[in-house]
């Protein structure tokens, strides 16, 4: 086990770049600590841990694992077991093969290689499969294979690069619990790469963002939904995806699509200012609709919604509605029910936002306004 802490790391791809791929990171992982790296495709994860694991030179700034920098390291000298998307096992080689591999090329004891490979084999349950060989296992057996050859390097850090990418989605969700449950046990330090922000939010002790290889945030998965500290953070994290709506701060009030949300006295005082309000799916409400009171015959604290699309999940379902009136080119919102709430395409439903759980942003750097 370890601890790993990147420092102003950065990784150039070539001289005339003008971005860097990864961009002066600076995070500090604890020893035992499953950290995620997440964000949309070319922002940077991948590379960053490859930097970790020694497969990309870092350009600027420098990483240290225990303290010590890894500058001119070489990777098999780093003590970190690498997992990839693509498994890379041995055709020709068993999984028991497989596994023993890098245990046979550091010189280790063929007793004690041989319990590694067996200890590891019970804890992944693989025992009745390592004679196979990889053509003759599924996808995820194949997956517990590659996790079983590094387990058995005993490493200080597992760097895993969206291993569960080539899964079915059933399979993804039972190995996901199954990896976590492993890095519990173990508690070996663990980095770990994937663009599935719900992959991110249910495995991660902390889950770090990143975006055009700049980080974001880096917090537990609790605080990034309920914090996000910018709008690009607050639309990636959470599915389905937040509705951001720009708005104009007047009389202690910014307006959803006409509808107001009363906001805190500390950022009613922005009179006059440009926001972006942002509200999750659960964050909204049905109400009654009385006749009169605006153009669409609600509430006119309600916003009537004339419903798109519904996605019904058993216990809850998702609304996506366009506002009444609204162009074709407006945002839609979406809204989370309870399973008693029957909507289909083409009904109208007014919602409310409910009241302290509205997020604001300022609409020109788009970072979070704080209450």
């Amino acid at each position: 086990m370890a601890t790993v802490y990147f420092d102003e790391a950065t990784r150039r791809f070539s001289k005339d770049d003008a971005a860097p791929a990864v961009d002066g990171i600076t995070l500090d992982i604890a020893d035992g600590e499953f950290l995620v790296l997440v964000g949309p495709s070319g922002c940077g994860k991948s590379t960053t841990l490859r930097m970790l694991a020694g497969l990309e030179p870092v350009d600027g700034g420098r990483i240290l694992v225990d303290g010590h920098d890894q500058k001119g390291v070489r990777p098999r000298d780093r003590d970190i077991a690498m997992v990839f998307q693509s498994y890379a096992l041995y055709p020709n080689m068993s999984a028991a093969q497989n596994m023993a591999f890098a245990l046979d090329n550091a010189k280790v004891s063929k007793a004690e290689t041989r319990q590694r490979v067996a200890e590891a084999a019970k804890i992944l349950e693989l025992e009745p499969l390592l004679d196979r060989k990889p053509g003759q296992m599924s996808g995820g057996q194949r997956q517990r294979v590659a996790m079983g050859r590094a387990i058995v390097r005993n490493p200080k850090v597992f760097c895993m690069d969206e291993p569960l990418s080539n899964l079915d989605a059933k399979l993804r969700v039972s190995t996901r619990s199954q990896i976590a449950g492993l890095q519990r046990r173990l508690g070996i330090t663990t980095v770990y790469v994937t663009h599935d922000q719900v992959e991110a939010m249910t495995m991660g002790h902390r889950v770090a963002v990143l975006r055009d290889g700049k980080l974001q945030q880096v917090d537990t998965p609790e605080r990034l939904y309920d914090h996000p500290v910018n709008t690009f953070v607050a639309a990636f994290i959470g599915s389905p995806a937040i509705t951001l709506v720009e708005s104009e701060v007047r009389e202690g009030v910014a307006r959803v699509h006409g509808v107001p949300v009363p906001l805190d006295r500390a950022v009613a005082g922005r009179a006059g200012e440009k926001v972006v309000v942002g509200l999750r799916p659960e964050s909204w409400h049905v109400v009654e609709t009385p006749a009169g009171g605006s153009r669409d015959g609600a509430d006119p604290s309600a916003l009537g919604l004339t419903v798109e699309l519904v996605e019904s999940l058993g216990s809850e379902s998702f609304v996506y509605g366009r506002p009444v009136g609204a162009d074709e080119g407006a945002d839609r919102v979406t809204v989370r029910l309870d399973k008693r709430t029957h909507l289909t395409v083409g009904d109208t439903v007014h919602v409310e936002p409910n009241r302290g759980e509205v997020h604001l942003f300022d609409a020109a750097s788009g970072e979070r306004i704080e209450a």
